[in-house]
């Protein structure tokens, strides 16, 4: 049954737009003024990490060189600065080189980029929704019953008659993203997680369209930028596929003209970036931007439970005697939980890469289960699926007591394992056994709320 809204009491877009703006600028002047007189800093350590490589790339130190191919045989090493001088930078060049402004006009330059990709992100979701979901989901198309009561006419004196439903309910969703605590907080202290977001949802919104040369070409971008959305293209494929196969099946769908057309743009725009990076920065731009990430053994603890089986069998009093043994190498290897990860999130985009209608929901089962299972998980990471829920809100038919409950379980996982950490990072207790129980409890219970939104998806 379709739920009237009184568009009335809910305020215009642009006035969302204009809240969210000023929020963020707030708290960036906040983070500048906070972080002159405070030892614990708003800004994040990554946001230093960006500024120190695009301060790299501007100004020659010793050893401070590009190392790829067009440097060495033209000469132009000098010319072309590494970002990678700066240690632990572990992202594309064109990171640093967006950040550049940072040293020459203000060192908030990168906050204000993020904030704005954020901003632009939820015009994009307002978009997707009032352009695309809303009209095509049951809730919005739905007669309602015959014994439900109707809305009545406008009151006479009304300031102005009500806005399409459409508009209300996309306003509303649009909201999540722009007015979410974990989204703006993040942008402002300097996490470029909003620029990646926002290639998403260009690509999401150019596929929507039918546009797939488009769309692969950001997919191919966004992977570039960190890898792991390639992923969606598995989902994409499918789509057209199925859309280009008729009666032949998947497979004789998968090798139609859309497809290949597809894959060239998006690999193909994945290889020219890559390409020119490494042209000019060579083998460092490679190993700290990709290589870094299959061979990563992060033993600092976070989300998943894989950190203590990281720390057990971190490489210590074994280095100097041999090689390990093969039950300790086998559990060290990153296969131990890339194999899982990529079965289930390429899995996903196979099974849930029907239509287009449902492209949404398919990149989010596919993030929720890459994060899930991913070595490495930090609050940031929740970002990458989140971003789709403001999507999937109009085709999820739960009631209020179990979206609460999701709520309540998604939330509630994380504050036990953090009640955890603090007493480690803050308290050095050693409370490591107990960390990783309560990860596996985080484990448990969002694989719970990934299932109850399964369920609860209407496509």
């Amino acid at each position: 049954m379709t739920h009237y809204l009184d568009a009335r009491n809910v305020p215009s877009f642009k006035t969302v737009l204009q809240v969210a703006i000023a929020l963020r600028v707030c708290l960036i002047l906040f983070s500048d003024l906070h972080d002159a007189y405070s030892v614990v800093k708003y800004t994040d350590v990554d946001y230093r990490v960006f500024s120190d490589a695009a301060r790299f790339v501007l100004h020659p130190s010793d050893g401070n060189t590009a190392q790829g191919p067009v440097g060495k045989h033209l000469g132009l090493g000098e010319t072309w600065r590494s970002p990678y001088t700066r240690a632990t930078y572990r992202y594309t060049p064109l990171l640093a080189l967006l950040l550049a402004p940072n040293e020459f006009l203000h060192p908030s330059f990168g906050k204000y980029l993020f904030a704005a990709c954020d901003i632009v992100a939820g015009v994009l979701i307002h978009n997707l929704l009032v352009d695309f979901i809303i009209p095509s989901s049951k809730s919005a198309t739905a007669e309602p019953a015959d014994d439900a009561p109707k809305p009545g006419p406008p009151a006479d004196d009304a300031a102005a008659p009500p806005r399409d439903l459409t508009e209300t309910k996309a306003t509303l969703l649009a909201t999540v993203h722009l007015l979410n605590p974990l989204v703006f907080t993040i942008s402002t202290r300097g996490s470029s997680e909003a620029v990646l977001a926002l290639f998403v949802l260009l690509a999401l919104h150019a596929a929507r369209g039918a546009r797939w040369a488009v769309a692969g070409a950001w997919l191919g971008l966004a992977a570039h930028w960190k890898i792991y959305p390639f992923v969606y293209g598995v989902a994409c494929a499918c789509v057209l596929a199925r859309e280009a196969g008729g009666g032949g099946g998947l497979l004789r769908g998968l090798c139609s003209w859309r497809v290949a057309r597809f894959v060239a743009a998006s690999a193909g725009t994945f290889a020219v970036l890559g390409g020119a990076m490494y042209a000019i920065w060579g083998e460092p731009f490679l190993r700290e931007s990709y290589l870094y990430h299959l061979h990563r053994l992060d033993h600092r603890h976070n989300f998943s439970p894989y950190f203590y089986l990281i720390y057990l069998t971190y490489p210590t009093h074994y280095a100097d005697d041999g090689p390990l043994p093969l039950w300790r190498a086998a559990l060290r290897s990153p296969l131990t939980s890339f194999v899982p990860q990529m079965a289930l999130s390429l899995g996903a985009g196979v099974l849930f890469g029907r239509r287009r209608g449902d492209l949404a929901f398919a990149w989010f089962v596919q993030t929720f289960a890459f994060v899930l299972f991913n070595r490495v998980c930090t609050s940031q990471y929740f970002l990458w699926y989140t971003l789709f829920l403001p999507l999937l809100m109009p085709q999820l038919r739960l009631s209020a007591r179990e979206a609460v409950q999701l709520c309540a379980l998604w939330i509630g996982t994380q504050a036990l394992w953090l009640s955890e950490a603090y007493k480690l990072e803050f308290l050095g207790e050693n409370v490591f056994y107990g960390l990783w129980a309560r990860g596996v409890i985080y484990l448990c219970g969002h694989a719970r709320v990934l299932a109850g939104i399964m369920q609860s998806y209407q496509g």
